[in-house]
């Protein structure tokens, strides 16, 4: 294969980094195997993140939905909720771990600034600088009305916004910190005037005042990570992030995101290695292809076993299905009119009209092909990114793709608490280390030294 342009040099001793990611909503996980761990319990969270702290991962992540996501009115029955506000459970985890960076998703569409700011800061304090903030943007007005602003802020303007937001971040995080302090009970201030700042922003889409409260930590502040596929996300990462989400799973794809990526680094003054690119994927990890492929089925299936199939027709037909057998064929009624209802979270702009169209060729398909609800969902469903294989077989497509530049790493989304840990840690983690693309001990301490990225 020919050595692709990513806008990079290759890298022979290139490192893997690793981050688990646990989202706050959405059918990602298979709670409903009885050997599944309990879903919210504190307990869990800290033995996961235990866990991939014996693993020297860099980084623990947790989702956080802004709205469960709903059906028909009521909340969705086959999605998990309950879960604490992700700073707040990750302060907690703070106190269990000693190395392993925390990261948490926050929203900049719909947080009040200053506290988001500072809550954010205040968990960067506690870690002694393993903090981590996941921005996103979200733009439905359905989760607006969780904060009585449904419909207040355009899709287009969502980007503006969060650059605001960071800016006026890394304004408060950056207006002292420890050394800053006295040092002798002779000193004639604690603080001296002036260092804590006065921060002022006035715009049509943010407006805050404040000083700020919480020093910096030890790696300044908290590190920034990014997922956006749009040209705004892809222009708020190389201005400001630190690591960036991509949702590219093909070699070429990611290539070419990270060619595209990099450029834009230059062209804001940054260089190619101040932003680490860690695409998302779900690891199946078997002793062999085979075992792999057959545990890719079965998360396939139960993703999408028979309640979760027909729920997934009623998102566009609008209305009860529960009557239909999903062994059986598709519904014989008519959905209702109007486009897909919004209360199941985010859909794609690509998405949010056609819904009739969409429907026409499902039941062409099914024809043709004779399926049935629950196949038919199976087939259309939007995929996961799914790499099953040995961990020896993912490790030398890891290897390959770190040393050549295309990434730095990956972001991995577990289908299963808490085997799909145990796995990564157990069986993937020794297979990255015999190939020398990852480290053998934590030889840093904050979550920017884990993730060699140049000081805030």
């Amino acid at each position: 294969m020919t050595t692709p342009n990513t806008g990079a040099p290759y890298d022979a001793e290139a490192q893997v980094h690793l981050g688990v990611f646990y989202p706050g909503i959405g059918p990602q996980t298979v709670w409903e195997d009885p050997k599944a761990a309990d879903q919210v319990s504190p307990d869990t969270f800290v033995k996961v993140a235990q866990t991939l702290e014996r693993g020297l991962f860099d980084a623990f992540f947790l989702g956080d939905g802004q709205r469960v996501r709903e059906n028909r009115g009521a909340v969705l029955s086959t999605d998990i909720a309950g879960r604490p506000d992700a700073i707040t459970q990750l302060a907690a985890l703070a106190g269990a771990t000693d190395r392993i960076g925390l990261v948490a998703t926050q929203n900049t569409t719909y947080s009040l600034p200053i506290d988001l700011i500072r809550r954010l800061a205040s968990l960067d304090f506690l870690s002694d600088g393993r903090a981590g903030w996941n921005i996103v943007t979200t733009d439905n007005a359905w989760t607006g009305e969780n904060f009585r602003r449904g419909g207040w802020l355009p899709h287009e303007r969502r980007y503006e916004r969060a650059t605001q937001l960071v800016e006026l971040a890394k304004e408060y995080w950056a207006a002292w910190s420890l050394g800053d302090v006295a040092s002798s009970a002779a000193s004639d201030a604690w603080l001296p005037d002036g260092h804590a700042g006065n921060l002022t922003r006035t715009s049509d889409l943010l407006r805050a005042s404040a000083i700020s409260t919480v020093p910096g930590s030890r790696q300044g502040r908290p590190v920034l990570f990014q997922a956006g596929d749009s040209d705004g996300g892809r222009e708020l990462a190389a201005r400001h992030a630190d690591v960036v989400f991509s949702a590219n799973s093909e070699f070429d794809d990611a290539a070419a995101y990270a060619r595209d990526l990099r450029s834009r680094l230059a062209a804001h003054g940054r260089s190619a290695d101040s932003l680490r690119i860690l695409p998302g994927v779900t690891v199946i990890i078997g002793d062999t292809p085979e075992e792999a492929d057959e545990k890719a089925r079965w998360l396939r299936e139960n993703a999408y076993n028979p309640h979760r199939a027909i729920a997934y027709l009623e998102h566009y037909w609008g209305q009860d299905l529960s009557a239909y057998d999903p062994d059986g064929p598709l519904p014989d009624i008519d959905p209702i009119d109007g486009e897909l209802d919004p209360s199941r979270g985010t859909i794609k702009i690509a998405d949010r009209t056609g819904k009739l169209d969409q429907i026409s060729r499902w039941r062409a398909l099914a024809d043709e092909k004779g399926l049935s609800i629950r196949q038919l969902v199976l087939e259309v469903a939007p995929n996961s990114r799914y790499l099953a294989g040995t961990a020896g077989e993912i490790a030398d497509r890891w290897a390959y793709w770190v040393r050549h530049r295309v990434v730095d790493g990956f972001n991995i989304n577990p289908y299963h608490l808490t085997d799909s840990i145990d796995d990564l840690v157990d069986k993937l983690v020794p297979a990255l280390q015999d190939r020398g693309v990852y480290r053998t001990e934590y030889t840093t301490d904050t979550l920017r030294e884990h993730l060699d990225l140049p000081a805030a």
